[in-house]
């Protein structure tokens, strides 16, 4: 079966005709999931859920906000997605899901990320408990709060320790970081907007890109909020073998060029370099 899912950082539901744009977007894009960030409600109710989602087929889980701030809603079609199991953390909240349709299981993890180090050191862990917890193909979507590149930021004269971080973890996680279509930032403010940054993303393990067919996350239209709704998209299961995949980022990776080095030389085929391939 094919796969939409979208996330969207929306700056609060509490307003009644916001919630209308809202659920247009999602309504549009026939998503089979969503999950909106920062609801900034400590407790979610009922009424603003189907405000939000289309269907009597909707079913909903969410990360409460602290206070006034934060906050993860997730929502699904029913008839696309059955629910295994679901995890809450202190910033993400996680599913076990089969499709229906073809009764692949994955798991999908829904963050708003921490700002502070600290804060941004457990949301790590807990993401790592995850993995533990669950094997299968796996799935990551929302606002991380968090650069990866210095191409990704207005303000891009230097690598901060901070995006060395997140790319360690998701090298150590073993997930992919899928280009980004239809815009190179997903978030602008100050003035003029002429602050912006990628702060939000979906990252999916290879597995979840062998499942699938034609994966692709693209930044769709902002009509409010200052932060991009990004959709994924993936096409039905795969069949056959899965393609060689290289990651970029890779090369950026300490020694791993003396490790592909050591490979290389180490294959034992009679013939020339080009045929060891």
């Amino acid at each position: 079966m094919n796969v939409r899912i979208l996330s969207w950082n929306v700056r609060g539901v509490n307003d009644r005709s916001k919630r209308k744009v809202i659920k247009s977007v999602i309504r549009n894009q026939k998503v089979d999931l969503f999950c909106i960030q920062e609801t900034n409600m400590q407790v979610m109710s009922e009424e603003v859920v189907r405000s939000l989602g289309p269907g009597r087929f909707l079913d909903w889980k969410v990360l409460n906000a602290m206070g006034t701030v934060g906050g993860v809603l997730i929502c699904w079609d029913k008839r696309s997605l059955e629910m295994l199991g679901v995890e809450k953390g202190q910033f993400p909240i996680s599913f076990r899901f089969r499709n229906v349709g073809d009764g692949a299981i994955w798991v999908f993890t829904g963050v708003y990320g921490p700002f502070s180090r600290k804060d941004r050191e457990c949301l790590w862990e807990e993401f790592g408990a995850i993995r533990g917890l669950w094997e299968e193909p796996w799935c990551l979507g929302g606002d991380f709060n968090s650069t990866l590149y210095q191409a990704k930021r207005s303000r891009n004269w230097r690598i901060t320790s901070a995006m060395r971080r997140f790319a360690q973890i998701i090298n150590e996680l073993g997930l992919v970081d899928i280009p980004l279509q239809g815009g190179s930032f997903t978030w602008s403010g100050g003035l003029n907007n002429q602050s912006w940054a990628r702060l939000d993303r979906f990252l999916v393990s290879p597995s979840w890109l062998d499942q699938y067919s034609r994966v692709n996350q693209r930044r769709l239209s902002r009509p409010i909020s200052d932060h991009f709704p990004i959709l994924l998209e993936g096409g039905g299961l795969r069949r056959g073998p899965s393609p060689f995949k290289f990651e970029n980022m890779w090369l950026k990776a300490e020694g791993f060029k003396e490790l592909i080095e050591g490979w290389w030389q180490g294959i034992m085929v009679r013939g020339r370099s080009s045929y060891r391939l």
